[in-house]
């Protein structure tokens, strides 16, 4: 099974495959398609590209007007033994767009409204009548959210005819994102890290569609950047809502295989807890740690590095990767990530409003609250006491650091009564509950 990282790179070999196929760059698109195949022998898409440029040049070859007649495919048109057709023709499959764990996925002409769709064909393969049964209806629960601004809108659910054991598979039909995915976005970015304006704002967006999918008891289990969607001006929404938790697979399978992404996974879900709202905030905080460094918070050769790192391993501060992440930004990041969910955010709109008070203007700025809601502050910080926001920030921070391996010495000075010792036994709080070991001492004038 191809790692994280290899399997980022053999996507965005695909990606330069199709562009140059729109180009007609015939030459590109096979060596790109090799390129892929060299990673991933068995990988289909590489497959179809390299069987679609045979079958141009082909044509080129034997017929003598071909260049002026045969139009160039958009894409990968479907290999044989791919649909070109469901639901009883209305959908026209037009290409093939990628394939996950639990689905195949079509870019398709709806022919009765006439527009453009994205066809998910759901994966029944392996699965036993209950866990097929749990996807229908969980399908049916994303379909239940109906439509909002930051999540992909599904416009049908139904049933195609299927072979062998069972004799139908579920369908999911929504709207196509033409802008791609964060993944891609990530990717191709300088240093693979997006602009902070650019992280938050698509942090933002996600908290309102998890809020809102929360707030109707439904938790996404795989929250990750190929799973959230970007539309042609750059509006963020999320895809795939409860079909991690549909096919109920917590623990490792006899093939190795589990659900979710390994790096983006909470620890509770890669051990085979309860997976709660704030499982998903974890996986946002894994997200936005990418946005911001470029890499995910951790890193293995393995699955099983990954995920162990996860249970066990605190992430190393985000101004490690980059100086200019603001502290209160790292704060809420590490607090995102912490191992147990009683120690995050209560809530995405906590989340949401302390990424609505992160000042871009000053690196390391404190937090301020929000007009709409001046006390959500209080809830994210566990109890601090008013006054203190910033420098518990700052604290934070710097403890941060010293579990990076950057430590240092900080002191805390001021006049008798202005909550120094306060502000300490917070501290003190906050690094047990990261699992610091604490010491305290005293020293007299005498």
């Amino acid at each position: 099974m191809a790692s994280e990282r290899i399997q980022r790179r053999i996507n965005r070999l695909l990606d330069q495959a199709e562009e140059a196929m729109d180009r007609s760059d015939w030459e590109s698109v096979r060596n790109h398609a090799k390129v892929a195949l060299g990673l991933d022998p068995e990988n289909t898409d590489a497959l179809a590209f390299i069987a679609s440029v045979e079958q141009v040049l082909e044509a080129e070859s034997t017929v003598p007007s071909a260049k002026s007649t045969v139009a160039p495919p958009t894409a990968a048109p479907p290999s044989s033994g791919q649909p070109t057709s469901f639901a009883n023709g209305r959908y026209q499959v037009k290409r093939f767009l990628g394939e996950g764990g639990k689905k195949k996925v079509y870019l398709a002409h709806d022919t009765t409204l006439d527009r453009e769709v994205a066809f998910a064909l759901i994966k029944t393969e392996g699965l036993d009548e209950t866990s097929r049964t749990r996807i229908q209806r969980e399908a049916q629960a994303m379909g239940r959210l109906g439509s909002h601004p930051h999540i992909v809108t599904v416009f049908d659910l139904g049933e195609e005819p299927g072979r062998g054991e069972f004799q139908t598979r579920p369908y999911m039909v929504t709207e196509l994102m033409s802008g791609g995915d964060v993944e891609s976005l990530i990717e191709n970015a300088a240093d693979h890290r997006l602009p902070l304006e650019q992280a938050i704002g698509i942090a933002v967006k996600t908290c309102r569609g998890m809020e809102f999918a929360h707030g109707r008891g439904i938790v996404h289990r795989d929250l990750k950047p190929g799973n959230v969607w970007l539309t042609s001006d750059g509006v963020a929404k999320i895809g795939d809502f409860g079909l991690a938790v549909s096919l109920d697979r917590s623990r490792i399978t006899g093939e190795g295989m589990m659900v979710g992404t390994v790096s983006y996974m909470p620890p509770e879900q890669a051990m085979g807890g309860e997976v709660t709202p704030r499982s998903d905030l974890y996986s946002l905080g894994a997200m936005l740690y990418e946005m911001v460094t470029g890499r995910p918070p951790f890193l293995g050769d393995d699955a099983v590095a990954i995920i162990g790192q996860h249970i066990n391993t605190p992430p190393v501060a985000p101004t490690w990767h980059n100086g200019q992440c603001p502290r209160p930004l790292e704060a809420l990041i590490m607090r995102l990530l912490a191992k147990d969910p009683a120690e995050r955010p209560e809530s995405a709109r906590d989340v949401l409003s302390t990424l609505e008070g992160v000042d871009l203007g000053d690196v390391g700025a404190g937090l301020q609250p929000t007009q709409d809601d001046p006390h959500a502050l209080d809830s994210l910080v566990g109890g601090v006491f008013v006054g203190r926001q910033q420098e518990m920030g700052e604290l934070k921070a710097c403890l941060e650091d010293a579990l990076s391996g950057r430590g240092r010495m900080v002191t805390l000075v001021g006049e008798p009564g202005i909550g120094k010792s306060r502000t300490a036994q917070e501290l003190a709080t906050y690094a047990g509950r990261r699992q610091a070991h604490v010491l305290w001492g005293r020293c007299y004038e005498e």
